[in-house]
């Protein structure tokens, strides 16, 4: 719960600090819009380490920069859980909004996405609100970041938390 106040500041003093032009949804184009596909890779944590030694996924999302250093948008994507002593593989769909912020046009960022993530397999609930704080490095073309992922089940003790990095390529919307 922790992890989860510390992201929610920092996303808050990050809406706070930007006082910029703002574009409206019509003026989507190549420059500021663009589809983010990539792959993850993360090591389960907590209690759900136990059931789980690592994970691959796929991700898009498809961006609106608001501003010249805030972007907007929805992200997506599917997590395979791979069980280990014996436990089942399990899935994670999430479903979730994409904040990120830009200080420079290439260089460091900051992010976050929250949402609803959906479990497939026998994990012991069907899914939740999750959290995805991120830092790392952009330019025009690729997105290259840490993560730590939290969903939040209606037992704690399956909360799937995870830890890992992710790679994105920027397809500009023509």
């Amino acid at each position: 719960m922790k992890k989860l106040l510390v992201s929610l500041t920092l996303m808050m003093a990050v809406f706070a600090s930007y006082a910029q032009a703002t574009r409206d949804i019509e003026d989507i184009n190549e420059d500021n819009s663009w589809l983010k596909l990539g792959l993850n890779l993360g090591v389960p944590m907590g209690d759900i380490g136990d059931y789980s030694s690592f994970a691959v996924g796929l991700d898009a999302a498809g961006q609106f920069m608001r501003t010249d250093n805030f972007g907007l948008g929805v992200a997506t994507g599917y997590t395979q859980y791979f069980g280990k002593d014996g436990f089942e593989n399990f899935g994670a769909i999430p479903l979730g909004l994409m904040l990120r912020y830009y200080p420079e046009p290439s260089g460091f960022f900051v992010g976050t996405d929250v949402g609803y993530t959906f479990l497939t397999g026998d994990i012991g609930g069907n899914g939740g609100f999750y959290i995805r704080p991120q830092v790392g490095y952009h330019n025009y073309d690729w997105n290259i970041f840490a993560f730590y992922n939290q969903v939040f089940t209606s037992d704690n003790a399956a909360d799937i938390q995870t830890v890992g990095v992710a790679a994105t390529y920027n397809i500009r919307f023509k």
